[in-house]
Order: C-alpha cells, then sequence, then structure tokens
C-alpha cells in the first residue's frame, strides 16, 4: 500500500505526464466520432456538388433559351421601340430614337458632328432589357446623334450684400450648353456573341 501511495504521489508532482495522459484518452475517445463526422461531410459535400451540377445545367439551358429568343426578336424586328441609358459628360440620360437632351458645360464637338455614344449603360425594349456590369460589350447596342444646337443660357445674376458694410457684388454667368438629337439606337448583333475585344478608349 505504502509503494502504491508513493507511486501516486510521484504521479501528481508530475502535470506534464497526466496531461499527456489525458490528452491521449481524449484522442482514443474522439477520433471515432471525427472519422463518423468526416465521412458524413464527404457524402454531404458529394450531394451539394451533384445538386449543383444538376442546377447549373438547368440554368445554362433557361439562359440559352432567353438567349434565343432575344435572338429570334431581333433577327425578325419585333423588339419594339429600343430604350437605353447612356453616360454622358459624367450625367446619365435616358434616350429613345427622337429624343433630345440638353448637355451643360463645355463640350467639344460642334454644329453638325454626328457622332456615337458608346458609353451604354442599359438598353431595352418591349420583352426585354441588356443591362451592363457597368457598360455593355463594345459593339454590341449603336447609338447614333447629332448635334444640333450650341448656345449659351439664360442670365444668372449673383447678387451679393453685406448690411453696413458698403459691400455689394452683382455678377452675371452664362454657361454653354449643347443640344443632341437621338438618331437611331440597334442592336448590332446577336446577345450571346462574345465580346469584341476593342483596344480604343470609348469617348462618348
Amino acid at each position: 500500500m505504502e509503494f502504491l501511495a508513493k507511486g501516486l504521489l510521484s504521479v501528481a508532482r508530475q502535470p506534464r505526464l497526466i496531461n499527456n495522459l489525458s490528452q491521449t484518452f481524449r484522442a482514443l475517445s474522439i477520433t471515432p466520432r471525427l472519422l463518423q463526422q468526416q465521412k458524413q461531410s464527404l457524402v454531404k459535400n458529394a450531394a451539394l456538388a451533384n445538386k449543383n451540377d444538376k442546377v447549373s445545367e438547368v440554368e445554362q439551358k433557361e439562359c440559352q433559351d432567353v438567349f434565343n429568343k432575344v435572338n429570334t426578336q431581333l433577327a425578325e424586328r419585333k423588339e419594339g421601340r429600343l430604350f437605353a441609358i447612356v453616360h454622358l459628360c459624367g450625367k446619365q440620360f435616358k434616350v429613345t430614337a427622337g429624343d433630345i437632351i440638353l448637355v451643360e458645360g463645355y463640350w467639344p464637338p460642334t454644329i453638325g458632328d454626328e457622332i456615337r455614344l458608346e458609353k451604354v449603360l442599359l438598353a431595352g425594349a418591349k420583352d426585354f432589357t441588356l443591362i451592363g456590369r457597368p457598360l455593355l460589350p463594345q459593339g454590341l447596342v449603336n447609338i447614333k446623334a447629332t448635334i444640333i444646337e450650341k448656345t449659351l443660357t439664360h442670365t444668372k445674376t449673383h447678387f451679393k450684400k453685406k448690411r453696413r458694410k458698403q459691400f455689394m457684388r452683382i455678377n452675371f454667368q452664362r454657361s454653354p450648353n449643347t443640344m443632341i438629337r437621338i438618331n437611331t439606337i440597334e442592336v448590332e448583333r446577336k446577345v450571346d456573341d462574345p465580346a469584341q475585344v476593342i483596344s480604343e478608349p470609348r469617348i462618348f
């Protein structure tokens, strides 16, 4: 009995040994559970992968059906009146064929110039809408416009006065304006065709 008591005391004085023993016992008791959990997770992952493959195939088929409908409408000219949202001089304009928009501030094109608006954020028709991220691919939508007038705004008066300080200022301001007529909006190619790589920067 004394021998056993001395052995227990020597073990109690060595905490590292006790910790190592407890860790080994825990590992032995946990390993079957870990193996079961790993097997279950592998089975779940395989089922999810199969489900995702089926879902992706269904989504691809639906997308292709939508593309085909849009392309047939464009080929038969049954899309109706097209509209677009363009980015021009730091602002966004919703335009259709025949619209006249007013661009404020200085802008280089002169009267009579025909330009192509290339920064198209969105284009749509009666049954479909093409949304860019943030711009539509270059060459997909062709928007032609003409500069019809370059004028100045009406005179704006800036009046400043400070009471009892003999201070009064009157300033007049007129800023340049450009009027643009949208001639045509056309979808040039099929929607699901690969985008053309064009190195030139988009100007207007």
